[in-house]
């Protein structure tokens, strides 16, 4: 049996019942599966990523139940493993979280030291491998079809040494995911969280699915759940059950994608120019508000953290969206094109507001969000300029004069007075 120590990376080929502690430094911690030197598609997953950027940052919070979010009105945007014993879960009411946890730490989300976090992470990917999906600040596809060669080791080994050198050097921990396709990678870094290693081989991968519940699918939610449940599937059995056909009719383009993972299959490449589809910012209020001028500097500051992001990753988009929901969570959503791609704060908050005008009086809001898509590259952005509207390029060359200020002297250096609302 391939055998790795997750400690010391020793390599060895054990009997099967002998694997029991690493012959090199006596640790526990082995890996030991029949195709771990032979698979090369992988899911890295941090744990409770930022808050174990808090507990790094702030040692004194190390054992105690930490949760990243807003206010009492707000969701949680993630937990602390101390804290999810308890019941607490991202995107779960904060109210309802704190009657699960009344003596968590609740703290505000630090997008830059996440960021940061995120990018000394991705620099220690790069060593290993160029082909790399991001999904998000703290999670990423990485393919490692052909580095053996390169790297003098296995890719199992390799992944090990990742998981030790970000807690060395990054201060973070992360769960890796083995197997033969992107599905199976990422289903295999969430059976043995925090700190975990799974592998899921090509030979097991029938035995593995046939009786898992159809929610371990990334993407079926309750509606898509509610769905499978009237005609019966409720898991990879029941989905064997039906040929490509009748799931296609039944379910459109949906269905196919369980025909085939159903049976283990995906064939997605891990894609290292995934595009990004859009950039949105949003809040939610300590109470529900139907107040303009409130929900006017809400709208600018949104448009202005939009705008900030597109113009430092180059982009600019076509398609302004509006998001607000109602206190009974029903929401509204508004979206107007452009007829030249934009990244500018002005031209986004001035579209956002118009659309908020024509629903105004549906209030009040609990949430407010807005939204750039349809992105393209900046040097396609703002070409022609509004005919009717002759203030545009002035206030297009005034706020180019601020992001100048700002970049030299801090994002508080100037600002306009509705962001005070």
């Amino acid at each position: 049996m391939p055998t790795l120590c997750r400690d010391c990376l020793t390599q060895t080929l054990t009997p099967a019942q002998a694997v029991r502690r690493c012959p090199s430094c006596g640790s526990p911690r082995l890996l030991a599966h029949p195709e771990l030197f032979d698979l090369s598609i992988a899911h890295m997953d941090c744990d409770a990523f930022y808050a174990s950027v808090e507990k790094r940052d702030n040692p004194g919070l190390a054992d105690k139940p930490v949760i990243i979010g807003g206010g009492r009105r707000g969701v949680v945007s993630t937990a602390c493993y101390v804290a999810r014993i308890r019941g607490v879960r991202s995107a779960m009411p904060m109210f309802q979280a704190l009657k699960l946890c009344p003596d968590a730490v609740i703290i505000k989300p630090r997008m830059s030291a996440y960021v940061e976090a995120s990018r000394a992470i991705r620099a220690l990917m790069l060593e290993l491998t160029p082909v790399i999906e991001p999904l998000s600040l703290d999670e990423a596809f990485l393919d490692l079809s052909g580095t053996q060669r390169l790297h003098g080791a296995p890719p199992a080994v390799m992944l090990a040494r990742l998981i030790k050198r970000m807690k060395e050097q990054v201060g973070l921990t992360g769960s890796i995911g083995l197997s033969h396709n992107k599905f199976l990678a990422k289903v295999a870094s969430d059976l043995d969280k925090p700190r975990g290693y799974s592998v899921i081989g090509k030979a097991e991968t029938d035995d593995f699915l046939r009786d898992k519940p159809v929610r371990l699918i990334w993407g079926i939610g309750p509606a898509a759940q509610a769905s499978l449940d009237k005609v019966g599937i409720r898991s990879f059995s029941d989905l064997l059950r039906w040929d490509q056909t009748a799931l296609t009719a039944r379910f459109g383009s949906m269905g196919e994608r369980l025909w085939h993972l159903a049976r283990g299959l995906d064939h997605r490449r891990v894609s290292a120019h995934e595009p990004m589809k859009s950039i949105s910012n949003e809040t939610t209020f300590f109470e529900d508000t139907g107040d303009p001028d409130i929900l006017d500097g809400h709208l600018w500051r949104m448009a202005e953290k939009v705008s900030d992001r597109a113009k430092a990753k180059g982009l600019a988009g076509r398609v302004v969206t509006l998001k607000l929901k109602r206190s009974d969570h029903s929401g509204l959503t508004r979206r107007v094109s452009l007829r030249d791609a934009t990244q500018m704060a002005d031209t986004l908050y001035r579209r956002s507001r118009g659309l908020f005008d024509l629903v105004a009086d549906q209030g009040p809001f609990r949430l407010i969000g807005c939204g750039l898509s349809d992105l393209c590259p900046e040097s396609e952005a703002d070409k022609s300029g509004d005919l009717l509207d002759p203030g545009a390029l002035k206030r297009g060359d005034a706020e180019r004069a601020t992001d100048t200020i700002k970049t030299r002297f801090g994002k508080d250096a100037i600002g306009k007075g509705r962001a005070l609302r």
